[in-house]
């Protein structure tokens, strides 16, 4: 008996000696992991992008050496019920902040207001945007200055994911996406669009049709093709978007872009209109996206003059005005 009372009181003190160097090698460990993992002072610059995970922050926050355990931040942020509170922005994060620091910081905010501007917006789209955005941050944004300022510079506006400084005046912010724009745009594709015998401005107003005529990425050059060929054969380009820029916003769709065009629509009276003016509109009617830009700087050739997009959004070819005229009864109904 005395023997079976000794044993169970050494198994007890070996239990309580394992839950101690568990507890005590845990929390070494946590106060390890949670520590800054350096002792120098210069901040690190940091971006969270909208809608990313904290699977992806944690891995970014780990590959700058700014945390020391993606587990372990991971783990911290599920037990505070963060995740949801990471706020997209730029950040200048210093290495002797500790996880806990790193963690809350990433839910205050910045002085950045983050903004993505869409491909094959009209800078009015692009102004209601940023208004929007602006007002969620609790700033105020004068759009109707923002479209003053961007006057003729329609399809020059770069389209592109945005971290903007609050304090940020709508001509910096309008002179951000013109320069954008120059960057993008570099001198290897200004060679290849001189080289299709183009002007700049002449491929930027072609690629904002094709960013609203083809949004695939096989069919942009084939559709760039189509619309340089009929151009420069003195043909009318035929484009629905022109005319739906025309149009402009239509408050029963709640978009700027009229989805069903009518005959008499076709017949408006613009210099924008392809249906009943020859050449190229006098300006871009959106602002493209680099595949767009790089699609009639690398137009395909092909024997198609017609193309018309489905309800799905696939692309139909036709070689004349027959095959056309059947692919809009086969495709539209109409």
């Amino acid at each position: 008996m005395k023997g079976n009372k000794k044993k169970k009181v050494i198994s007890l003190r070996v239990l309580l000696m394992l839950i101690f160097i568990t507890l005590t090698g845990g929390t070494l460990w946590w106060k390890w992991v949670s520590s800054p993992p350096d002792l120098i002072t210069t901040t690190t610059a940091f971006s969270v992008n909208r809608g990313e995970s904290v699977e992806s922050i944690a891995n970014n926050l780990q590959k700058k050496n700014l945390i020391r355990s993606k587990a372990a931040f991971k783990l911290w942020v599920m037990i505070h019920n963060l995740s949801k509170s990471m706020q997209a922005g730029e950040y200048q994060i210093s290495p002797t902040s500790n996880l806990s620091q790193i963690a809350r910081s990433l839910t205050h905010g910045t002085d950045d207001i983050q903004v993505t501007l869409l491909e094959g917006w009209r800078r009015e789209e692009m102004a209601d945007e940023l208004q929007k955005v602006f007002e969620q941050r609790g700033e105020n944004f004068a759009r109707e200055e923002f479209l003053q300022e961007t006057e003729r510079r329609e399809g020059f506006l770069f389209p592109d994911t945005y971290n903007i400084p609050r304090v940020a005046q709508t001509s910096e912010i309008s002179q951000l996406l013109r320069k954008t724009f120059d960057i993008k745009v570099d001198e290897s594709m200004r060679a290849s669009i001189e080289n299709q015998g183009l002007t700049v401005d002449q491929a930027i107003v072609i690629a904002s049709i094709v960013e609203r005529e083809a949004r695939g990425q096989i069919d942009r050059p084939i559709v760039a093709g189509i619309l340089i060929k009929r151009w420069r054969s003195g043909w009318p380009l035929q484009a629905d978007a022109t005319i739906q820029y025309i149009l402009g916003y239509q408050a029963k769709e709640h978009s700027w872009w009229k989805k069903s065009l009518t005959r008499q629509d076709l017949e408006i009276d613009s210099a924008y209109n392809t249906y009943t003016n020859e050449g190229l509109p006098p300006a871009p009617i959106s602002n493209p996206s680099l595949a767009s830009i790089q699609a009639v700087a690398n137009q395909e050739i092909t024997a198609y003059w017609y193309y018309i997009s489905d309800l799905q959004g696939n692309m139909h070819y036709a070689k004349n005005l027959e095959e056309h005229n059947a692919n809009i009864t086969s495709y539209l109904g109409k």
